[in-house]
């Protein structure tokens, strides 16, 4: 069977950076290590004045196209997938293709066109969506574009504001990828949830609290799903565990949760016995409430012991660091991760042709995905050919009154026309207001 995955992938941050501990804390009165300890932040990205989801989306699936020497007429697809979108009929991905249009011959008129929205899952969705189209053998030997592309703002006061950010990440699928084949088995955990949403406003209503909870529950329901097809999952079988990441610290939860899971019934449950313990069943108690109490006190042992700080350094925490400098990029968040864990192995020489990745997407609402990826033989010149460090060296870094304008200015309820804090350059740019009150964009040379 034709290996079908990701070909390759390009990352786009909005051209703002915001100091969480140097400018937020202090305006805030809080402590910086509020953020950068516990939240696991250090930074935030945000778009210009004349950036947004199209023109992020549009210039990460431009700097992939070039970069692969694509032309339209090798792309059969474009998905883009976003909770950020502005219009209930019109996709994101038209636009994104108008774009592209400006600086190619030819056009896509050919390509089938699509808008995915389950909150930050929907990301990976679209990548399912592109899979099950080139399995299904109508892709007439074309790649699919799927582009995630997010501006995660909260309303000014709220408690999410410090995980704001934004940008868009492009990725190519096709047959025999470079990067990662995708596994067929999947595992999915899924409720009717009411953790976070948008009902027709732009700013999410969040249960903070609830929303850890769920994002917990649904990620064990998937993994144990796709424990179901593709067999158990132990500690040694995948090199890294890239996840959904609103904030570093909430994957800190998770990963102690998945740990404890993978080495139940193992040889390193029974190496960390004599230390704290073997895992509580919950048959040897004789409530739900004396149960969980035990699993408690466990889990805090567990998180203390130097076996499961040594997993937790070389398997999870290489999948945050993009992430620790731009914040929450919703649809985008996951690709991040395992954008960050490929790059972490090529600044270290692992090597990791074959190898493979626990991916666990998630969005509210509420859904969880977990699949499997192997590693491809041309994954170092893919991950070679990124450019985010040269990016967040380049971001113009904001103060209070800048953020508070940049902010107004992405407020949809607000008519606020402000200059912009960085200079264009060889990138599409918002440009003003259509008849019908659509956006209209142009390439800045």
């Amino acid at each position: 069977m034709t290996a079908v995955g990701i070909d390759a992938v390009e990352i786009w941050t909005g051209n703002l950076k915001l100091d969480l501990p140097g400018t937020f804390a202090p305006k805030k009165g809080e402590d910086p290590e509020k953020y950068t300890k516990g939240l696991g932040l250090n930074a935030s990205s945000f778009p210009d004045s004349y950036e947004d989801i199209v023109t992020m989306g549009a210039n990460a699936a431009h700097r992939l196209m070039k970069r692969k020497g694509l032309e339209p007429e090798d792309i059969g697809r474009i998905d883009v997938a976003t909770e950020s979108a502005f219009d209930n009929s019109k996709p994101v991905s038209t636009y994104v293709a108008g774009c592209l249009e400006q600086v190619y011959e030819a056009d896509f008129h050919h390509a089938n066109k699509g808008e995915r929205k389950f909150a930050c899952i929907s990301g990976t969705q679209s990548l399912d969506d592109a899979y099950n189209w080139i399995r299904a053998g109508r892709n007439r030997g074309r790649s699919a574009l799927v582009i995630a592309t997010d501006t995660a703002l909260y309303a000014r006061g709220d408690d999410g504001e410090a995980t704001q950010g934004a940008g868009a990440v492009a990725m190519l699928i096709s047959e025999d990828p470079n990067l990662v084949e995708l596994s067929a088995e999947q595992g999915y955990g899924s409720a009717d949830e009411t953790d976070f949403l948008k009902p027709n406003q732009q700013f999410p209503s969040v249960d903070g609290k609830r929303s850890v909870q769920v994002y917990l529950a649904r990620m064990r329901e998937a993994l144990e799903d796709f424990e179901s097809v593709a067999g158990e999952v132990h500690e040694e079988d995948f090199i890294y565990a890239p996840f959904h990441t609103p904030f570093p610290g909430m994957v800190r939860k998770a990963a102690l949760l998945a740990f404890r899971h993978v080495t139940r019934n193992t040889e390193v449950e029974d190496e960390l016995a004599d230390e704290i313990g073997r895992q509580p069943r919950p048959e040897a108690f004789d409530s739900d409430d004396e149960y969980r109490d035990a699993l408690r006190e466990y889990m805090d042992l567990l998180k203390d012991t130097d076996r499961y700080a040594e997993w937790y350094d070389t398997t999870i925490d290489p999948t945050l660091t993009i992430a620790r400098e731009v914040g929450n990029w919703y649809t985008g968040s996951v690709h991040v991760a395992r954008a960050s864990a490929l790059k972490h192995a090529l600044e270290n020489d692992r090597e990791m042709t074959g190898k493979k990745l626990l991916i666990g997407s998630y969005g509210s609402g509420a859904q969880a995905e977990m699949h499997s990826e192997t590693v491809q033989e041309g994954w170092k010149d893919e991950i070679g050919a990124l450019n985010i460090d040269g990016q967040l060296a380049d971001r113009y870094e904001m103060e209070w009154a800048d953020y508070e304008e940049i902010h107004d200015s992405h407020n949809h309820d607000m008519d606020v026309d402000i200059e912009e804090f960085t200079t264009p350059n060889e990138e599409f740019v918002f440009d003003g207001w259509g008849r019908m009150g659509e956006r209209k964009y142009r390439y800045v040379e």
